[in-house]
């Protein structure tokens, strides 16, 4: 047998001992216009379900509406929230479509979405439904933080490489230029001391660029720009 309906005509007058439902207060359910209270204990048994099956708190925006209050506020006529089997509940803090699935596994027929508003209606029937569904959520991802990077033109190691490489190719083509020269007439044989000197001078820049390539490789990774 069901358990009796219960009015009050303040939500302090609830005995402490017959309130039994601990995640909810006699004045979250009470009527927010005159602070009377009916108890409908199927309907708070589910509230109560709802709230250990999601695991986080239900932020009830309206349970019992006197029919005074129901007017006042513009509520449908035949209001579930006058029977106290209704509540209105914020999905602030909730994802709407897993708050809907939970409030139907444990008992809750009847469903109002109010998306601009930022709420779902709940009650025990009949079933039914109205309103649009809250529109889908992003999957929250923690933002990335961002890693200075240097810019292509600046780049140290991009610097380095590239006058190694400059370098290189300059002390492979003296060393084409002497075969050339040498081959070629005796006239310029006089020039190609200095050309070696400058293949050498080639293959030292060569060397410094590479060194500089290296190093602003591991300063980079040690001031975690890599």
């Amino acid at each position: 047998m069901p358990d009796p309906v219960r009015s009050f005509g303040h939500f302090d007058d609830v005995p402490e001992g017959l309130w039994r439902w601990p995640n909810f207060s006699p004045a979250e359910i009470a009527c927010r216009g005159t602070g009377q209270l009916k108890l409908h204990m199927e309907a708070l048994d589910k509230l109560q379900a709802l709230r250990d099956r999601l695991g986080k708190p239900l932020i009830v925006r309206s349970a019992y509406r006197s029919p005074q209050h129901n007017r006042n506020v513009g509520g449908a006529p035949g209001s579930k929230h006058m029977d106290a089997t209704a509540f209105d509940i914020a999905m602030s803090n909730h994802d709407p479509a897993a708050f809907e699935a939970a409030a139907r596994e444990v008992g809750f027929l009847g469903f109002g979405f109010y998306p601009r508003s930022g709420f779902i209606h709940i009650d025990l029937g009949p079933a039914r439904q109205w309103g649009d569904r809250f529109p889908g959520r992003p999957v929250p991802f923690a933002p990335e933080t961002p890693t200075a990077r240097e810019k292509l033109a600046d780049s140290r190691t991009l610097k380095g490489t590239g006058a190694a490489g400059a370098a290189t190719v300059g002390a492979a083509g003296i060393e084409v230029a002497q075969e050339v020269l040498a081959e070629a007439q005796e006239a310029v044989l006089p020039l190609l001391p200095y050309l070696d000197t400058l293949r050498w001078l080639f293959i030292a820049l060569a060397l410094g660029g590479i060194a500089l390539a290296v190093w602003a490789r591991v300063d980079d990774w040690r001031n975690g720009l890599r």
